[in-house]
């Protein structure tokens, strides 16, 4: 939750800059916006007037290169997690009981299947996606679940101690994985199927 808050706080402070008056500044962004942004810039976007949001820009072009680009996103905060819905539309991101209840269920299980000392990332739901990321702070380590296009589990730790209590929890993480994945790639079939769909004539 700490590194979400100092990527928060980064974000802040480019903004105040952007918003600065100082001449200096305002000329490194001009110069910037020229080298960087002018595509960005002639994208269709859902308010055309809205002023360019540089930070915002920055956000998006990461999705895009995840290939998991959403012109819709909405959280939910649920529990004390985070559930982000990604869609084309706003229905594609309406919350509903089941999203409600499988990722309540996702967070109960992990704690009480993988450890209870744990800090969630936000999970988030694409068309063809699901990612979920958290640190287990027992072990220091950072978790990455994904289902989909790259299938699969990824950690990450600085100097983990390899001994048996570790290999324990990484046992207990490669099958929580198994339980994760089966129960968002039915959530990903269930949005497909309850989404409406169009007759053109």
């Amino acid at each position: 939750m700490k590194d979400n808050q100092d990527i928060k706080n980064q974000i802040n402070i480019i903004r105040d800059l952007i918003n600065s008056k100082n001449p200096n500044i305002s000329e490194h962004i001009s110069e910037i916006k020229k080298t960087y942004l002018v595509e960005d810039a002639i994208r269709d976007t859902p308010n055309i007037n809205d002023r360019y949001n540089v930070p915002g820009a920055v956000e998006d072009e990461i999705e895009d290169t995840d290939g998991k680009s959403s012109e819709f996103e909405q959280g939910y905060r649920i529990s004390g997690g985070l559930l982000v819905l990604h869609g084309n539309s706003t229905q594609d991101v309406e919350l509903t009981t089941d999203d409600k209840k499988n990722f309540q269920e996702t967070m109960d299980e992990f704690v009480s299947e993988v450890s209870d000392l744990v800090n969630f990332g936000q999970l988030n739901v694409y068309q063809s996606n699901v990612d979920w990321s958290g640190k287990i702070v027992d072990f220091d380590l950072n978790f990455y679940f994904t289902i989909g296009e790259s299938n699969g589990i990824y950690i990450s730790g600085d100097m983990v101690k390899v001994d048996e209590n570790f290999l324990d929890g990484i046992n207990k993480l490669q099958t929580f994985y198994e339980k994760f994945k089966s129960k968002w790639a039915k959530v990903l079939a269930s949005r497909k199927k309850t989404k409406p769909e169009t007759n053109e004539q």
